[in-house]
């Protein structure tokens, strides 16, 4: 769960976190879920207001998001720097991390890791301005999940062409269940509060492939 483990440190080693989550389109003026009947979640915390800025690279031929990998530099919120978002494995998606440097730059480090997909220059792709209100679904053992509700606000960089609108995202914590079944009843429940309030299954896969037209 990216947004609370600690942010990449200063140092030569990454951070490495696998994202589980699943993404729901809603329209502007939706009411938030009820959080009722979630398993192993007591507690659901007051909202917290993060203030995102992502901008998103590529070569010219998109050879990263070809290879389903996106880079991106944000900051705002508990996660800023760069982060290398792998290919889909599954339910999931290994998140590499970096802190931000004292300039906007792509570090070494980065430009090695991103190598293995793409070997073209990396040139602006897309920006992507999100207020996110982020809310801890907690149990005895800690975080079971963090839903968020974002706004967005999104430009095509290389086509000069803006798209906003409004999501949300379930992501699994530290303490949501380890084995599939839990994990699978986790979000049957949280999609049976979600889809009352109005939520729908997302019809982007991402916010790049849907700041992109796609």
């Amino acid at each position: 769960m990216t947004e609370h483990h600690h942010a990449p440190q200063s140092g030569s080693e990454p951070s490495r976190v696998v994202e589980v989550e699943r993404k729901y389109d809603v329209d502007d003026a939706t009411p938030l879920p009820e959080w009722v009947g979630i398993p192993g979640v007591d507690v659901v915390s007051s909202g917290e207001v993060r203030e995102l800025d992502a901008r998103y690279f590529d070569t010219a031929d998109a050879e990263l998001s070809r290879s389903g990998v996106a880079l991106r530099r944000r900051t705002g919120g508990p996660d800023a720097g760069w982060h290398i978002k792998g290919p889909r494995e599954g339910d999931g998606r290994l998140e590499i991390g970096w802190p931000l440097g004292d300039d906007d730059r792509i570090p070494d480090a980065v430009t090695a890791t991103v190598s293995r997909w793409a070997t073209g220059p990396l040139t602006p792709l897309a920006r992507i301005e999100n207020t996110r209100t982020a809310y801890l679904l907690t149990g005895p053992a800690g975080v079971v999940a963090e839903f968020v509700d974002d706004r967005v606000r999104a430009t095509d960089l290389r086509r000069d062409v803006q798209r906003e609108w409004r999501e949300w995202e379930f992501e699994l914590g530290p303490a949501a269940p380890a084995d599939g079944a839990g994990r699978a009843a986790l979000f049957e429940a949280a999609e049976t509060v979600i889809f009352a309030a109005g939520g729908r299954d997302a019809s982007s896969g991402s916010k790049l492939a849907r700041a992109l037209g796609f």
